[in-house]
């Protein structure tokens, strides 16, 4: 039996193309017209790749879609979360971080033979891409991987695999490198003098153990709200500048000037030391090293923070004491903040302002709000994560 053509009319959660009649299509873009023999003949929103990477690195799965599309797709993800707990809102334009911005990342690098690989792992694989370019990166984190591989050809040992952390920092590129390496004293003495040849910010190891510099010549920061903040090694960050801005940017929006604030998973401060120097400000975060960090950024300027190093998942705030604060902000990690909505259900904060890089959390701890009376007033898309499935945003709630 023939089969008609098929347009793809939308992009599924692992990024391919769905059909009118609901086939699955991998490398399909909306617009894209699937034949009878299966061939896809390209439609108004695909693109030329610009990485020649693609789609073997595992980094990006969307570049073969315009920003249309690729919006489109951030849309589309959050609607059917949305529309799985029987809740739907005004879902905004997405904001997209530009090509070449993300300021950290995890790599893997290693050894075949004499030579090094370092790069993102292929999908759905362990096959290490080993990248000659990156559309992703910042122009600084990619410039160090043509060094680290040097450097790795004579740290790293036969047969082994090692994760690599970049990140930039206010001194310059923070690198992390996890896993097992060569010990002894020209070991140590090659990887000082690799980080003061490259001008690295720091390098830390870590073998099993947490993270220990071994090359650090002034105290590493990151600058949060125009405050400098201790960057642990291997801490997190929003992916992209631009991305923290809009973010910071929606926050700010949805909870007004609260005289009371409560930023709950706050990690080093991006939305608490945003807010004005007024402005008191509880930041819970169960994070010991980010929770200091945050602490010690605060005093260091006299901000009116307290810091309260708490697992939110084990220890929630109460209604009683969520009452106190005039907004909340909320910022978990992937799981979402079952345990915190509930109790925040049955408080009367009239103003929430929830960041999720999860839409399927994020529509679970939607609804239990909305149930306790609270009003989902709209949902900012952020693509940060820039040609990945990966899906960010902040969502509105007033009471």
């Amino acid at each position: 039996m023939s089969v008609e053509p098929d347009p793809v009319i939308r992009v599924a959660a692992r990024g391919e193309g769905v059909t009118a009649s609901g086939r699955h299509v991998a490398m399909a873009a909306p617009g894209d017209i699937v034949g009878s023999d299966g061939a896809v003949s390209a439609g108004a929103h695909r693109q030329q790749p610009p990485c020649r990477h693609f789609p073997l690195c595992g980094g990006c799965q969307l570049q073969h879609l315009d920003d249309i599309a690729y919006a489109r797709f951030l849309v589309d993800r959050i609607e059917s979360g949305l529309q799985a707990q029987g809740l739907a809102t005004d879902i905004r334009t997405p904001i997209l971080s530009p090509p070449r911005t993300r300021r950290r990342a995890t790599l893997h690098a290693e050894r075949r033979g004499r030579q090094v690989h370092l790069g993102f792992t292929q999908g759905a694989s362990h096959h290490l891409v080993d990248l000659d370019e990156c559309w992703v990166l910042t122009p600084a984190l990619f410039a160090v991987l043509a060094p680290l591989r040097g450097l790795l050809g004579a740290q790293l040992t036969e047969s082994r695999r090692i994760d690599v952390h970049l990140a930039e920092v206010d001194q310059g590129v923070d690198v992390v490198l996890q896993g097992q390496l060569r010990e002894g004293l020209a070991a140590a003495e090659g990887i000082t003098a690799f980080s003061r040849r490259h001008k690295l910010a720091r390098l830390s190891i870590d073998d099993g153990y947490g993270p220990e510099a071994r090359w650090e010549p002034d105290p590493v920061t990151i600058t949060l709200g125009g405050v400098a903040v201790p960057m642990p090694a291997g801490g997190f960050l929003q992916a992209t500048r631009e991305g923290e801005a809009s973010l910071v940017e929606t926050v700010r929006a949805i909870i007004g000037e609260p005289r009371t604030l409560a930023d709950l998973f706050a990690g080093l401060g991006t939305f608490a030391l945003a807010m004005k120097p007024a402005t008191r400000v509880y930041a819970a975060e169960g994070g010991r090293e980010a929770l200091l960090a945050l602490k010690a950024g605060a005093g260091r300027v006299q901000r009116q923070l307290f810091a309260d190093h708490r697992d939110l998942f084990r220890r929630p705030l109460t209604a009683e004491e969520l009452n106190r604060f005039d907004a909340i902000i909320l910022d978990p990690p992937r799981a979402g903040a079952h345990e915190q909505t509930v109790n925040l259900a049955t408080c009367k904060v009239p103003r929430v302002a929830y960041v999720s890089c999860n839409p399927s959390s994020f529509a679970r701890d939607a609804k239990k709000l909305c149930e306790g009376g609270y009003r989902l007033e709209w949902v900012q898309p952020v693509g940060q994560f820039r040609w990945s499935t990966h899906v960010e945003l902040v969502g509105c709630f007033t009471r």
